[in-house]
Parts: structure tokens; sequence; C-alpha cells
């Protein structure tokens, strides 16, 4: 099964083979297509998600109608709504694939027993949370202190693999601002 999801493990936290085993006991595989829902509103997270392959994004929608994307998740990235996934209330959220994925579930279940039978793992989830709500802390910063286009720059300097990935439109939203804006900024050969 996934030696990715070790190798990004062991990046943390040392393994031997029987945690190994047990970790790789405890995931379940999937794939799921292009536009493919993991969830959607009103649902209840039971899971988190591990990016072996693909590209996922997660959004609401306004009262408006209008999508906004708070977060994106390519390989080796996790995403879930950890505030469904806590309070088992439903969510108000969808997370999507927006390229063919494959992917490693951990239920909410199943991360209880790598807890009880592998206690450092708790580590390795403290720590991927930590980097992960020090990204949002930055991003919610960028979002008051930096230009439109600062903010663009500052994004496709972190992350350039998303450009050719995500559309256009996706990204605006992540970024808060309209496509056109995003294309008229695209244009000026940033």
């Amino acid at each position: 099964m996934s030696t990715t999801l070790l190798s990004h493990i062991k990046r943390y936290i040392e393994l031997d083979e029987q945690e190994e085993k047990t970790i790789l006991a405890c995931v379940q595989s999937l794939h799921i297509k292009k536009k493919e829902y993991l969830l959607k509103e009103g649902q209840i997270c039971k899971a988190s998600y591990f990016v072996e392959k693909g590209c996922l994004r997660m959004f609401f929608v306004s009262d408006k109608g209008d999508e906004h994307t708070n977060n994106f998740a390519l390989e080796n990235w996790w995403l879930s709504d950890y505030s469904t996934l806590l309070t088992q209330k439903p969510s108000l959220f969808y997370i999507q694939a927006i390229e063919n994925s494959d992917i490693l579930v951990l239920t909410t279940e199943q991360q209880e027993v790598l807890s009880k039978e592998i206690p450092k793992i708790e580590r390795y989830f403290r720590l991927i949370l930590q980097r992960a709500y020090g990204a949002s802390q930055i991003r919610f910063k960028h979002t008051y202190n930096l230009s439109r286009e600062d903010m663009y720059r500052n994004f496709l300097g972190l992350h350039p693999e998303f450009v050719n990935r995500v559309p256009q439109y996706m990204l605006a939203s992540y970024l808060g601002f309209t496509p056109e804006y995003l294309s008229e900024i695209r244009k000026k050969k940033i």
C-alpha cells in the first residue's frame, strides 16, 4: 500500500516495521474522480484525507450562491473539516476532487486506534496541525497587509505547483478576488 504516507510520517517521527504495518492497516485507499465529493455541506465529516496523488479543495457556498475556496490539498497534504470531525455536527463545507485523485482515508475511530497503539503518532498529527494552523494565520495576516497583486505573487512563490493544476476561478476564490481580476494580474506577467 502507501509508502507515500509512511515517508511523510517519518519526516516527523521514527517508525519501526510493526508500527508501519499498524498504520497501513488503519487507512483505506480510495480513488475519486474529478469533481467527485468526499464531503458535502450538511454531512458529518468522519475522516481525514491524505492525498497520495491528485488535488482536493475545501469550499463553502455563500448565501448569494458564490463558492469560496478556503483550502487546497496536493500530494502529501491532509485535508478534513476538523470542526465537524471534532463536534460531529453537520459540516458547513464541501470537500471535492479537482483532479482524479488517490487518497487515503483515516476515520476518527482508526485515528484513535493509532493513538492508542502508537502514542507517538499524536506528535505527528500535532505537528501537521500546527503547521497548517500557522499557515492559516499567515494567510489571514496577508489578507490585511498585502495588496492583491502581492497576495498572488506570494502565493505563486510559495506554491507554484498550484497555478497549472487549479482552475483560475478556484484560485481567485481562494485569494479573495474575482477570476477577472486574477486574469488581469496574470496578464502583467508577474
